[in-house]
This record gives structure tokens, C-alpha cells and sequence, in this order.
């Protein structure tokens, strides 16, 4: 999975397309993330001692993951992202636009560094 909390994310499908928000929250196992003021719901909540008041409570529901893409830092555009090895073996993210990275996946390991050539 290539979205993490607090990406940059842009909104490439539904209701709220085109829209630019931060992902709060990301749940692996169902594919999808939770983004920033995107697919918005109301919950009716009653009164209680909790919640003195009642009423309606807007709330953010989560969206698939398919329909979101990284915002790249580096070029500002929404891209793909792919993963590489660098050089001491450990995996990085990186946008498919520009080519620059956009953070690391997993640190470094023996059987990935590539060998200097003599």
C-alpha cells in the first residue's frame, strides 16, 4: 500500500472529484482511507450524557483506495507511485511522473544492495 497518514492525496472519483485533502486514516485490510472533509455523512446521534445536545454529527466516511492518488511533493501533480530498491537495499516510494522520491517503504537489506561493478 502506497498512501500513508498525513499524504497528500487528490480525489479521482465520485462525488467529491478533484478534491486536494490530507488522509487522516488508512485500514489496510478493506483497501480503503479516510480523507479529510472528503464523503461527508450525517450520523443522527440522540441526546445522552455524552452528548447533551443530539442532533446531527458530520462525519467523514472512508473511500476505496483505488479512487485516490499521491500528490506528489517534488512536481505537485497526482501520480502513480512505484517502488524501488536504491542501492543499499533499502525500498523507497517514488512518483511516476517526475521520479522523485517520496519517502522510504522499508529499510535496508543485505540480499537487495547491489554489488559494485569492478
Amino acid at each position: 500500500m502506497h498512501i500513508r497518514v498525513n499524504d497528500m492525496v487528490e480525489v479521482i472519483a465520485g462525488d467529491d472529484r478533484g478534491t486536494r485533502a490530507k488522509v487522516i486514516r488508512v485500514i489496510g485490510l478493506e483497501g480503503k482511507v479516510v480523507v479529510e472533509g472528503v464523503n461527508r455523512v450525517y450520523k443522527h446521534v440522540r441526546r445522552s450524557q455524552k452528548n447533551m445536545q443530539g442532533g446531527r454529527l458530520s462525519k467523514e466516511m472512508p473511500i476505496r483506495l483505488s479512487n485516490v492518488l499521491l500528490v506528489c511533493p517534488s512536481c505537485g501533480k497526482a501520480s502513480r507511485t512505484g517502488a524501488r530498491y536504491q542501492k543499499d537495499g533499502s525500498k523507497e516510494r517514488f512518483c511516476r511522473k517526475c521520479g522523485a522520491t517520496t519517502g522510504p517503504i522499508a529499510p535496508a537489506r543485505k540480499q537487495y544492495a547491489k554489488r559494485a561493478s569492478k
